[in-house]
């Protein structure tokens, strides 16, 4: 069973705003389908657009946000997950603080009264069958670690057994998910992190190779495993191969050999444990179903995270997260309306 605090983690704290638009949407602010980018000037003006004449809904995201929520769900036991972030002194940081209360996280705001609460657009297309994801950090660019300074703090990343970032946060703070994976990797305890974006394997490869070396457990889908290949010159597009060369990459806690898990959409999730490559098919789900499919990705690693943090084997991990992703593409948004009920 799962304790208070056994999942820890960083991340960029984001209110989602979330509406379903066409291809011209895109087009008018440069962005693509089935991509997650930084905003820049030129998409500023998008966010009042689509409040002004979208149909909105305000969800708390942020990829890790996403994640614990998820974990919070499945468990269905307060407080299993500790979050530590920034947030803006305003509105959108009390719809933050209170979305994640309402989901039983435990989020530690590092709150900057300077900068406001940091906002995702999810653009969502094609009948909710691909999403555009334009994040304006805001706020949550200016987590450091001083908030680790805080004793309270560090005695909660002190207390958890389990930790996990996505990649998104080497954007922001990569010393701070260099401390946690440094603090998991002398405590022989799990840290977990994700590719996130192929962007960051392109243009954050420096920090994303810092962490590797403490990384445990590697998540990542189809599109982002043949960037970090790019990036690596591992030479293949080969999913199963990039995994399997990913795992081997350089590890300081050598007792413990990397898990490598990528999903593929309808397709079977690769997962590359002790050297062998295993195929795990989906939980196959009709395309009138399928509602958005935004969070997805973010919902099967907390799927798989709430059975990890409770020691169960990989097999049933994988099926948590078949199950959590499945569900949440049937939503609109990462909103859980039902109890979990995985069996």
């Amino acid at each position: 069973m799962a304790s208070e605090g056994d999942l820890c983690g960083i991340g960029n704290p984001l209110l989602d705003i979330s509406a379903n638009a066409d291809e011209s949407f895109l087009k008018k602010y440069d962005l693509e389908a089935n991509n997650a980018i930084l905003t820049e000037d030129k998409h500023l003006p998008m966010f009042k657009d689509m409040i002004d004449n979208l149909e909105v809904e305000y969800i708390p995201g942020g990829a890790t946000q996403n994640t614990f929520r998820v974990v919070q769900w499945v468990l269905d036991k307060p407080k299993v997950c500790t979050f530590f972030g920034c947030i803006g002194e305003d509105d959108y940081g009390k719809k933050l603080s209170e979305g994640m209360a309402s989901a039983g996280c435990n989020a530690r705001y590092q709150i900057n009264k300077e900068v406001s609460t940091g906002t995702c657009a999810c653009v969502i297309t094609s009948g909710g069958k691909n999403r555009s994801l334009a994040a304006n950090l805001a706020a949550a660019n200016h987590f450091n670690e001083s908030h680790f300074e805080d004793k309270e703090n560090w005695d909660l990343v002190v207390k958890g057994k389990l930790f996990y970032s996505a990649g998104f946060h080497l954007t922001v703070s990569p010393d701070s998910m260099l401390r946690m994976a440094k603090y998991a990797a002398e405590n022989n305890k799990i840290y977990c992190t994700n590719l996130s974006a192929p962007f960051l394997c392109q243009f954050f490869s420096e920090p994303m190779m810092k962490l590797m070396p403490y990384v445990d457990f590697l998540f990542g889908n189809e599109t982002e495993a043949v960037s970090f290949s790019e990036a690596q010159n591992f030479g293949t597009k080969d999913v199963k191969e990039i995994a399997l060369k990913a795992a081997e990459l350089e590890k300081v806690n050598k007792g413990r050999k990397r898990t490598v898990v990528f999903t593929q959409g309808d397709q079977a999730t690769i997962v590359v444990k002790d050297g062998e490559v295993t195929e795990y098919p989906i939980l196959p789900i009709k395309a009138d179903q399928i509602v958005d499919t935004n969070g997805a990705g973010d919902a099967f690693v907390g799927g798989f995270l709430a059975q990890l943090v409770q020691d169960q084997d990989i097999a049933r991990c994988v099926a948590c997260g078949h199950y959590a992703a499945s569900y949440i593409i049937q939503q609109s948004g990462t909103t859980m309306k039902d109890k979990a009920d995985f069996k």
